[in-house]
């Protein structure tokens, strides 16, 4: 299969290795990476669907307990590989540095990226690590750090607006045609989830809440669409990039 090798996943249409090496390994890494953070979020670390935010503490407490060690799992993995976001975030910039608009938007990029991750992968991971640290705790600590989890992983999704704003300008306004136009209008749509997810904050329950139907289900479909066309287009524009040694003659000097 031509996923299990970067060479054969990013190809030209002769099916040669298309592009340069470290871009072909990054795109290649991309949906590899996000694979295996769905599964550490939802299989492991139980974040994804959210526990429910309107039950008591003891309730909390039950959740905790119960799924101590995938959590625990879960969360250690998280931080080990959260890393890898890193990669994946510095290949969209990467790319949007093509564009013409210039490369101070693919920073912006990067910079949005980075402020989300802290609340959104890194908060979350200590406060559930935490809550199952001790669980003998007092139950009012452990459902604080439940809810400040809970909260810091999807109410955060605000943080991630800077950066969906930045593509959204970088692809509407380039002329090198890096990425379709059509991924500007999809990334204004991730905005608008990302703003109102916000809202978790002010609703314990109901359609607004962490858990609820506008404030993040409608979020995570929007969020799986914007992900699964940033996979192709990416493929698509390591395909069309030169190769590393295009226009480089055997003896070592530039063509032309």
């Amino acid at each position: 299969m031509s996923i299990l090798s970067p060479d054969r996943y990013v190809t030209a249409p002769d099916k040669s290795p298309a592009g340069k090496p470290d871009v072909r390994f990054v795109t290649w890494f991309f949906p590899v990476w996000y694979a295996a953070f769905g599964v550490i979020i939802c299989l492991l670390a139980r974040v994804t669907p959210p526990p429910r935010p309107d039950v008591s503490a003891a309730d909390k407490v039950a959740f905790v307990t119960t799924h101590a060690l995938t959590i625990q799992i879960g969360f250690v993995l998280l931080l080990i590989l959260l890393g890898g976001a890193a990669m994946t975030n510095a290949l969209v910039a990467y790319q949007m540095s093509r564009m013409s608009t210039g490369p101070v938007l693919a920073y912006a990029y990067i910079g949005g990226m980075g402020v989300g991750a802290l609340p959104g992968f890194l908060l979350v991971s200590v406060c559930f690590l935490t809550a199952t640290f001790r669980p003998d705790r007092d139950p009012e600590l452990i459902s604080l750090l439940y809810d400040l989890g809970m909260l810091s992983y999807n109410g955060s999704l605000g943080c991630f607006s800077a950066a969906y704003l930045a593509v959204a300008i970088a692809v509407l306004y380039d002329k090198n045609e890096i990425f379709p136009k059509w991924f500007a209008y999809l990334s204004i749509w991730q905005i608008v989830t990302e703003v109102i997810a916000t809202q978790m904050f002010v609703f314990p329950s109901g359609p607004f809440a962490w858990n609820g139907s506008i404030a993040f289900w409608v979020a995570v479909v929007i969020f799986s669409i914007w992900l699964g066309a940033l996979i192709f287009i990416l493929r698509n524009a390591a395909a069309r990039e030169e190769p590393a040694d295009a226009g480089v003659d055997p003896r070592g000097l530039t063509a032309g």
